[in-house]
This record gives structure tokens, sequence and C-alpha cells, in this order.
């Protein structure tokens, strides 16, 4: 069976094609620079021996429809691309569902109508995820297509987790609340760590550390997430490569009132121009990294704030759960980072973690443990799989509604 995953952003379309017979990317890609001069399609096709044959093509892409119409070209070729004629399904990556979605949606006319609904929650998100959805219904108009929530894992979040110390009416009136986001690498790595831990999902109490430029902490207590760092938008939480995370909201007040620029330069400096690249000039953890270990002053600050922040919330979570079976560190830096990983875990040997630091050196795209013996608290670096995980819960979504007949 054949699921193809598409990610539709804001000037970007990513896409794979899984047979989920095995579980095996038959092709991948990504279309970058959609709507600009520079627009380049990077394309990959499985050769069935464990090897990609990789494509580049650069043209003018004015839109997301040519965009698609490009993608779908690579998609058929006899050579480049793959059979499409037994197609399973399509899954979406959508950002936001609000309080609507809470699991796997199949998508008709109403839920397309709910999702836009939500787009001033994720303004420059949703447009973008709702394009792709309407080229792919028009492209497969017989193929199941399925919407995939980044903010439906955190649903699980008990109010008092998820309200903000507001007026009643900010929440019931404008939906003010904290949503949280990277929810299905969340639920992918706890499934996963779950398998390693050989415990089922239902008993399994994980903090989840999703670090990348984008970056998030998840208290999971029997494999559901019950709290979790982002909030009414992805600024709140953790130091990422370009956005503050938590900061006195009182902040952008003073700082329009004292540097004469707008509450919308204000937000877009905290967005694109803060957390390390606003620390140390780079969003790069490498490069931030190598200016720490060669004595650069504001290299050492970022990533003293950055792990400094993240051990908070491992403490605050450890509070919050009780009991911690793991930690696990997944997203481009905690796969990819020795120092890091590290850092966050150090002198946290009372609350029962403590690295190996030689496990703490490898690097692979299969689980491993980076946990001492002694630690009571097992240490995972689990490579996320959003695309897998968003064509797993597409089929069992498609197969439970054949299933029942539907």
């Amino acid at each position: 069976m054949k699921i193809l995953v598409i990610n539709s952003g804001s000037s970007s379309i990513k896409y794979q094609l899984f047979d989920m017979n095995n579980q095996s990317v038959l092709v991948a890609g990504i279309l970058e620079e959609i709507g600009r001069t520079g627009s380049t399609l990077k394309h990959r096709k499985n050769n069935g021996n464990g090897e990609f044959a990789e494509f580049t093509h650069s043209q003018p892409v004015h839109d997301h429809a040519a965009g698609f119409h490009l993608i779908m070209e690579f998609l058929a070729h006899p050579t480049k691309g793959w059979d499409l004629s037994d197609l399973s399904g399509v899954g979406h990556r959508i950002v936001h569902g609000g309080e609507a979605f809470r699991l796997p949606t199949l998508i008709d006319k109403e839920v397309i109508s709910t999702i836009k609904a939500m787009i001033p929650l994720a303004p420059l998100h949703n447009p973008a995820n709702l394009i792709g959805v309407e080229l792919a219904l028009e492209q497969f108009q017989s193929v199941p297509q399925v919407a995939i929530f980044d903010t439906a894992f955190h649903q699980s979040m008990p109010s008092y987790a998820f309200r903000y110390a507001l007026p009643n009416e900010m929440y019931t009136d404008y939906r003010v609340r904290r949503y949280g986001f990277h929810g299905t690498s969340h639920q992918y790595v706890a499934k996963q760590a779950a398998k390693r831990l050989h415990l089922p999902l239902d008993s399994v109490n994980l903090i989840s550390l999703h670090l990348g430029n984008g970056a998030s902490a998840t208290a999971i207590r029997q494999g559901r997430s019950i709290d979790t760092s982002m909030g009414m938008t992805p600024l709140e939480g953790l130091i990422m490569g370009t956005r503050c995370g938590d900061i006195d909201p009182a902040l952008q007040g003073y700082l329009v009132r004292v540097t004469g620029k707008t509450y919308e330069e204000i937000g877009t400096l905290f967005e694109k121009a803060s957390g390390l690249q606003g620390i140390c000039g780079s969003n790069d953890m490498r490069e931030v990294v190598r200016l720490a270990e060669s004595g650069d002053s504001f290299g050492t600050l970022a990533l003293d704030m950055f792990c400094y922040r993240i051990k908070k919330y491992i403490g605050a979570y450890f509070a919050v759960l009780g009991r911690v079976d793991a930690i696990v560190f997944t997203g481009g830096i905690g796969e990819n980072s020795p120092t890091v990983r590290g850092r966050c875990c150090e002198s946290l040997d009372s609350l029962g973690i403590v690295v190996d630091e030689g496990l703490n050196q490898h690097r692979g795209r299969e689980p491993f443990s980076i946990n001492s013996d002694e630690s009571r608290v097992k240490l995972l670096v689990i490579p996320t799989n959003e695309e897998l995980e968003i064509a797993i819960q597409t089929l069992e979504l498609i197969q439970a509604r054949q299933d029942s007949g539907i």
C-alpha cells in the first residue's frame, strides 16, 4: 500500500511516497522558493538497492499550483517517479487544528471549512497547508485524503496546563490558550521510546525534547501529552534558532516605547532575529558550539542559555510527571549534538539522570541510549520521522474506515 505525504508551506512543498508494507520511502523531494526567482526542486527516487538517485531541477515557479504540477511531473515520470495508480491515500500536515481536531481526520468540505476557520490562529501556515490540500484533492479525486494536525497530540493537556491566567472571555470568545506544536514528532518518538523500553505506550512516562531550529519540550504521561513548552504560538518556551522563547510579556510594549519600533516590528524581532541568532549571530548550533569552544563570549552565552532553558523544563516536567521512564532527544540538534545533550543533563544525577560520555558521542539514524548504567532514567536519542508518522496515521484511519464498512 502506498501513501503520499504532502507538507505544503508558505514558499515550499515537501513530499514523500511510502510503501507501507515495509515503511520504506519510494520517492521524496522538496520544492523551494515558490514565487521567487530561484525556485528549485530536489527530488530523490529509491533505486531499490538502498540507494537513491537524486535529481535537481531549477525553473521559475510562480505559485503553488505550478509547483504542484511540476512535482506531479516528476512523480509520474517513468524513470524518476513511481506508479501512483494504486495509491491508497494522501496524508497532509496541517499546523493548526485548534480545539476542533484531536485525531487524524478524513478531509471533506466541512473539514476544509473548519481548517479555514483556524487561519487566525496560524495565519502563516494554515493557508499554505490548505493550498496543498486543495491541489491534491483535484489531482487525486478518488483517493482518501487525511489531515494530520501538529496541535492534535497536545489536545490531551488538562485545562490547568493549557489555560493562561487571563479573564475567562479571552478563552471563550477568542480561543486564547496554549495549543503546543511539534505534536507529530513528539507522538512518533513516544511510540519509538515505548518500543525501546519494552513498555506499553499507555504506561510510559517521558520527557520529549524536540530540539532543532524550532524547539519544544513535552511531558508525556501514559503515552499522552499533558504539558508542552510552546503555547498559543510556537514562540513560547525554549530558546530556538531565531525565536526568543519565554519572555516577560510586558517586554514588547517596553521595546515599542524605547526603540520607536512598531508592535509588528518587535514581534518580527522576537520571531526572526532573536534566539541563538540574536545572542551570537548564528542560528546553526554547529556554529554556536564552534564559537563557544573557541572562547567566543557570545557563543558561550548562547550555548549556556539554550541548555539552561532546556534543563529548567526537564526539572519542571520531572516534578509534573513524578516518575520519568526516559528523556528523549530528537530533532536536528537533539539527534546530532553530544555537547547539547550532555549539557542539558549535567548535574542532574540527583534526579537519576546520568549520561555516559562515551555513548553520548555516538551518531546514527537508529535509536540509541546515552545513559550510564547507574542512571535511573533512560536517556534515548531517537531520530524523528514526522512524514512516516503522518503516513502511519493516514493508513490507520483509512483501514479503520474500511474495516467498519464506511
